[in-house]
């Protein structure tokens, strides 16, 4: 399987665990400091290339030593980077995640180069050539950017899924509505579903992407798994049971596991399933890059 995941890349520096920040001048010991390729395009890529897809990268990030540093843990990864674009003056996209007991990750985020990302930049022939194009963060590219990049992935025949970044609050569904009809598989969070629909009600505002265009709906709730909302119905898949470490890259984990299996010619309730397992695998352990795992070991803990 051939894919391009193109938006959003961040470097994350993760930092476990942390109960409280000190005051002053204050200093704590803590057990791990990591860091990780992430962001809803760059966290992607890296579990796709797990779970055996060929994967080539696409995005803006700085020539600063946190682009030297992202791009290399993405290549180490087995992710073709040959499509991001270096900017010069312009700082790579971090954050940094002091990562609580339970799991929650609070953010400190640099957007950095991640919104310069722009039509120019895209490897429109090597786009008609893949079988499949996930784009993360089509907020930051703005409506129109995005709109074009799914529209002629669709009229070449590439399948489509979109998951978003920006939590809901800062939604709004005029940010997404034109591209709607263009994306085969739209992947947010359920907070996302909220802000960017302006319902209260999950379904509701999952029964409002699909009247504006898009074809499956699947929704990851943390904890209570995903919902999968198509035409035909709803349908809720729960999470795995697993031990959680941080959560930090899970929806992004299941991105890839989701796309896989659709591929694979799942139907799109078992697709969620093996997102949700590939999900809980990274979930075990600090950042979206965690986990030595392939396919067989993410279909082993749902077998």
């Amino acid at each position: 399987m051939n894919v391009i995941t193109m938006g959003v890349h961040v470097l994350d520096i993760l930092v476990r665990p942390v109960e409280s920040i000190p005051e002053g001048q204050g200093s704590v010991l803590v057990e791990n400091i990591e860091m990780a390729p992430a962001g809803t395009a760059g966290g992607t890529a890296v579990t796709l290339a797990k779970l055996g897809a060929t994967v080539r990268t696409a995005g803006a990030v700085g020539t600063d030593p946190t682009g030297d540093m992202l791009v290399t843990l993405l290549r180490k990864a087995g992710v073709d980077t040959g499509f991001l674009v270096r900017r010069d003056g312009v700082p790579t996209s971090a954050s940094v995640l002091p990562i609580r007991p339970n799991g929650d990750r609070p953010a400190f985020h640099l957007l950095g180069a991640n919104p310069t990302y722009g039509q120019d930049d895209v490897p429109w022939d090597a786009l008609r050539e893949a079988d499949h194009l996930h784009l993360g963060g089509p907020e930051l590219l703005g409506p129109d950017n995005a709109t074009r990049i799914l529209k002629f992935a669709r009229e070449h025949g590439v399948s489509t899924s979109v998951d978003l970044l920006a939590p809901g609050a800062l939604g709004s569904f005029e940010l997404i509505a034109p591209f709607l009809p263009h994306v085969d598989y739209f992947l947010p969070n359920e907070d996302q579903v909220l802000g960017f629909t302006g319902e209260s009600d999950l379904d509701t505002g999952c029964r409002r992407l699909v009247d504006g265009g898009v074809g499956v709906v699947a929704v990851t709730r943390g904890g209570d798994g995903a919902r999968v909302v198509d035409a035909q119905g709803t349908v809720a898949v729960p999470a795995v049971d697993v031990t959680v470490v941080d959560t930090t890259g899970c929806g992004d984990a299941f991105s890839a596991g989701f796309v896989v299996g659709v591929k694979q010619g799942r139907d799109p309730r078992d697709a969620a399933v093996l997102g949700c397992a590939v999900a809980g695998l990274v979930a075990q352990g600090l950042g979206s890059a965690y986990g030595d795992f392939d396919l067989a070991a993410a279909e082993a803990l749902i077998a």
